[in-house]
C-alpha cells in the first residue's frame, strides 16, 4: 500500500480517535459506554496501523502523529487510576518511584552536590582569606579561631522557620527551572549552592570550628541538600527531554517529562518543610555533635532509605526488568505501572 492510499483510507480512524482524546480529556467515562468502547476499538487499529507504518514508511510524519495519537490514548485508557490517585499514595509510593525511575539525573544531580561541596572545602582550607568571600556575611566570623557558635538572626524560631520554608523553595524551583536550559541550569545552581556549603566547611576546618559547624548544619542539612538534590533530578530530566527526544518532537518530550518533574517538586516540597522546622526549631539549639549527627542522618537516612525502598525495589518489583520505553518517556502516575501495549499482527 502506498503512503497517499494509506493515509486516505486510515485517516478517518485517525481523526475521530483525535476527537475521542479531546473529548474525553483523560477521562474514558466522559465518552459514555458505547464511545469508551469504540474509542478502545480505534485505539488498537491505531496501534496496527502504528506498527504498519514504522515498517513501511519510516521516517515519515505519520509515523510521529501515529505515535502521538497511540501513546495519548494508551495513558487516557490506562493511566487514569494514577491521576485519580489519593495524595496518601503518591506520598507513600508515587513519589518514590517518580525520584527512581530516572536514574542517570538522580546520580548527576548528587554527584554534582558532593563534588562541589568537597572541592569548595578543600580550596576554602588552602585559601580561605579567597572562599570567605562566597560565605555569607553573617557566618564569615566562623573563619576566626574559637567561634563556639554560628551567628543567628534576631527572630523568633517561628519566623525564622518561616524565611527558611521561602529560601529552600525557591532554591528548590531554581534548580527545577534551570533544567529548562537543557540541564546545565539544574547543575549550575546545585554546584552554587555546593560551593557555599563546602566554602563554610573548608574555613571551619581551617579555624578549628569544624565541629561547631557540624552541630549547626547536620541536623537539617543532610535533608535539605538530598532535597535539592532530588529537584535538580527533576530539572535534569526535563533538561534531557530537550536534549533527547527521541521520536517525539521536543515539545511533546517536554510535554511528557514535564508532569512527572512536577509531581517530584511537589513531593520534595514537603520534605522541604520537614528540613525547614528541623532548621528553625532545632538547629538554633545547638545540639551537641552526637545529638545532630544523630538527627541529620535520622532525617537524611529515612529519605534516602525510603527512595531505595519505596523506589528502586518496590518499582523493580513491578517491572522486574526495570525498564521503560525510551521514546515514550512515561512516568508510573503514582506508582503504577501501565499494561504494555497490545501486539498486534499486521
Amino acid at each position: 500500500m502506498h503512503l497517499v492510499d494509506f493515509i486516505t483510507r486510515r485517516g478517518p480512524t485517525w481523526d475521530a480517535l483525535d476527537k475521542d482524546l479531546q473529548r474525553a480529556r483523560g477521562r474514558p467515562e466522559r465518552l459514555g459506554t458505547d464511545g469508551a468502547l469504540e474509542f478502545g476499538r480505534r485505539y488498537r487499529a491505531a496501534t496496527a496501523d502504528l506498527a504498519y507504518a514504522r515498517r513501511r514508511f519510516a521516517g515519515d510524519p505519520v509515523v510521529g502523529r501515529l505515535e502521538r495519537l497511540v501513546l495519548d490514548s494508551r495513558q487516557t485508557l490506562y493511566g487514569r487510576r494514577a491521576r485519580s490517585g489519593s495524595p496518601v499514595r503518591f506520598i507513600t509510593t508515587g513519589y518514590w518511584r517518580l525520584i527512581a525511575e530516572r536514574p542517570g539525573p538522580l546520580a548527576a544531580a548528587a554527584l554534582t552536590t558532593v563534588a562541589s561541596i568537597v572541592l569548595a572545602a578543600l580550596w576554602a582550607m588552602h585559601d580561605p582569606a579567597a572562599a570567605i568571600g562566597l560565605v555569607p556575611g553573617r557566618f564569615q566570623q566562623a573563619a576566626q579561631v574559637h567561634v563556639h557558635a554560628l551567628p543567628g538572626g534576631a527572630t523568633t524560631l517561628a519566623a525564622l522557620a518561616g524565611s527558611i520554608f521561602t529560601n529552600n523553595i525557591q532554591v528548590s524551583s531554581l534548580v527545577f527551572v534551570g533544567g529548562l536550559l537543557f540541564g546545565v541550569g539544574a547543575l549550575a545552581v546545585l554546584a552554587y549552592n555546593g560551593v557555599l556549603v563546602g566554602a563554610l566547611a573548608g574555613i571551619t576546618i581551617q579555624a578549628g570550628n569544624f565541629d561547631v559547624f557540624l552541630r549547626y548544619v547536620l541536623p537539617h542539612g543532610v535533608l535539605e541538600l538530598s532535597c535539592f538534590t532530588v529537584a535538580g533530578a527533576a530539572g535534569i530530566r526535563l533538561g534531557w527531554a530537550l536534549i533527547d527526544p527521541g521520536r517525539l518532537t521536543r515539545v511533546e518530550s517536554m510535554h511528557r517529562e514535564a508532569r512527572p518533574a512536577v509531581l517530584v517538586i511537589i513531593g520534595t516540597a514537603l520534605w522541604l518543610i520537614v528540613a525547614g522546622l528541623t532548621e528553625g526549631f532545632v538547629t538554633p539549639h545547638a545540639l551537641p555533635l552526637p545529638a545532630a549527627l544523630a538527627v541529620g542522618v535520622g532525617l537524611g537516612g529515612t529519605f534516602w532509605g525510603l527512595v531505595l525502598v519505596r523506589g528502586f525495589i518496590a518499582g523493580r518489583a513491578v517491572s522486574p526488568t526495570g525498564t521503560r520505553p525510551g521514546n515514550a518517556r512515561r512516568a508510573d502516575r503514582a506508582g503504577l505501572q501501565e499494561p504494555a501495549p497490545p501486539t498486534v499482527a499486521t
